[in-house]
Formats: C-alpha cells, sequence, structure tokens
C-alpha cells in the first residue's frame, strides 16, 4: 500500500503553512496527500454552537475546501480529506502510523528564538513511529531552491543514523538536492578510554580521523542507493547541537534522528531533536529509530 505524506490541518496559519510544504513534497515523491482535522463536539454557553451533527458538516466542510485549494495549485495530485472525531494527539498520531511522514506546522518566533512546538505537537513527535516534519508560519517555496542541501545528524554507528539518513537522502533526490551529513565529536573523558577503543583509535589514525571513517560507513549504503545524490561529509569537533545548527543555517530542510525516551509519565523527546526543533531556522523533520 502507497502511504501518503499526510498534514494535520486546523485552519490556522501554521496548518496552512504545513499544508503547502507536504503538498508539495508529496507531488514531487510521486505519493499522495492526505489532509486530516481532529474535531471534538463542542457546547458554547455565550453562542449556538450548533449540535454534533451540524459542528461535523462544518469540520468536514472546511477540510474539504483546504482539499479543494491544494488541487487547483497542485491539479495532478491525488488528494483525500478526513474529519476524525477524536482529540488532536490520538487523531494525528493514528494518520502517521499511515503515513510516510506526518507535516504539522509550528509558529515560528525569528531565528534566535525559533519554533513555538505546542503540546500536541511534542507528544506527536515523542508517541509516533513515523517521521514528523515541522514547518514554520514563514516557510516558503523560495526556501527550497536549488543549491539548498539537505542537512541530516549522524551518530553512532551506521544503524543508530539509518533512519534519519533514508529520509535525507530520499527528500533529496525528491528534490534534485545535495546531502550534507554531520558528525560532531568531542574528547572523551579519560575513563572512557578501554584497550579496545584505544585499539581502533590507533588504527584509524586519532580521534578525527576515526570519526571520518565512521561517518563514511554510515553514508556508503546511502551512497550506493542513490547514486546521483551529491554528498559532503561534514565532521567537527563541538557540540552536536551547534554543529548541526551552524551547518543548517542555510539548509532546506534538517533532518534529526529521534530515540523515544519513555517516563512514568509517558514517552518525550530527547534534548537533541528538541534542541534542533526550537532554534533551527528552517523546516526539520524528526525520523524515531530503535
Amino acid at each position: 500500500m502507497t502511504r501518503p505524506i499526510t498534514a494535520g490541518v486546523d485552519g490556522s496559519e501554521e496548518s496552512l503553512a504545513a499544508l503547502a510544504w507536504a503538498a508539495r513534497e508529496a507531488e514531487r515523491r510521486g505519493l499522495p496527500l492526505r489532509l486530516v482535522r481532529a474535531w471534538r463536539h463542542e457546547v458554547h454557553d455565550a453562542f449556538d454552537a450548533g449540535d454534533r451533527d451540524t459542528q461535523r458538516q462544518w469540520v468536514r466542510e472546511s477540510v474539504a475546501g483546504a482539499a479543494r485549494t491544494v488541487t487547483e495549485r497542485h491539479p495532478d495530485l491525488t488528494v483525500t480529506a478526513d474529519a476524525v472525531e477524536d482529540d488532536a494527539v490520538p487523531a494525528l498520531l493514528g494518520a502517521a502510523a499511515e503515513s510516510e511522514a506526518l507535516v504539522l506546522g509550528s509558529r515560528g518566533r525569528g531565528a534566535l528564538v525559533g519554533f513555538l512546538v505546542g503540546s500536541v505537537g511534542q507528544q506527536v513527535i515523542a508517541g509516533t513511529e513515523r517521521p514528523v516534519v515541522l514547518v514554520r508560519t514563514e516557510d516558503r517555496p523560495a526556501a527550497e531552491a536549488a543549491g539548498r542541501e539537505v542537512v541530516v545528524g549522524q551518530q553512532g554507528a551506521p544503524e543508530d543514523s539509518a533512519a534519519a539518513l533514508a529520509f535525507a537522502f530520499e527528500t533529496a533526490a525528491a528534490r534534485g538536492a545535495g546531502v550534507r551529513a554531520v558528525r560532531a565529536w568531542t574528547l572523551p573523558p579519560v575513563f572512557a578510554y578501554s584497550p579496545g577503543s584505544l585499539k581502533l583509535l590507533d588504527e584509524a589514525g586519532g580521534l578525527e580521523p576515526y570519526e571520518r571513517k565512521a561517518l563514511a560507513a554510515a553514508l556508503q549504503p546511502w551512497r550506493e542507493r542513490f547514486p546521483d545524490v551529491p554528498v559532503v561529509e561534514h565532521v567537527e569537533m563541538g557540540s552536536a547541537g551547534q554543529v548541526l545548527l551552524a551547518a543548517a543555517e542555510h539548509a532546506q530542510l534538517l533532518v534529526v534522528g529521534r530515540r523515544a525516551r519513555r517516563t512514568a509519565v509517558g514517552a518525550r523527546i530527547g534534548s537533541g531533536a528538541s534542541g534542533m526543533l526550537h532554534h533551527a531556522g528552517c523546516p526539520v523533520a524528526v525520523v524515531p529509530h530503535p
């Protein structure tokens, strides 16, 4: 079954930016686009909000209108629209499970402050096993101009970043863009060294050559799978968050991996992914991995 690109919509400016991004991405990848709007029947004392059937009809007309607008702009795109009577988080999690990626809007506050990721967005990102893309209200098609790279963070062993690398290369291939793969490293504390690790470092010729070889090994299968995608291997000493944000300053998309952290009060986004969401100046794709 072909998975769609899904956009969560609610009529806000944020969700309209997400919808526009999702439509362009679906068209580039040759995938269908799905619009999902969650709603609950509400009763207001101050004014007549109508009964359940009236509200349902209003929501359906609203999301159908958004779908018609997308179809007018992208006539070759297959578009479906659903109004789901449920709370936003479970509705979006259900939609994400059936999607290639879920796209949500996030209100920006400028480059210094970054995204305002609401509780719904945070819960969806933490709870889903599918990629979630956060798009700013300020995002415009011009940001996807030729020459702008898709930047992806790589860390650990090849399997630790395989899902993020896959998403980055697939996106870049669909856009005719290049990939900048970033691996940051720091000097480990003395107690982190062991005879085994010292042997590996010695064989690699030192810390930085070791990191470069690790990045090259992680990228090798994706270079082979996407031979037409230009790749820049970026290895830099420093904080992972700072290095990645600097590399993505002029990117058209930043892709980061996210390992779900479950606590007694539910799933949480890791600090690395959270930092990218709050400070990146471009759309951010958060890709979960085991």
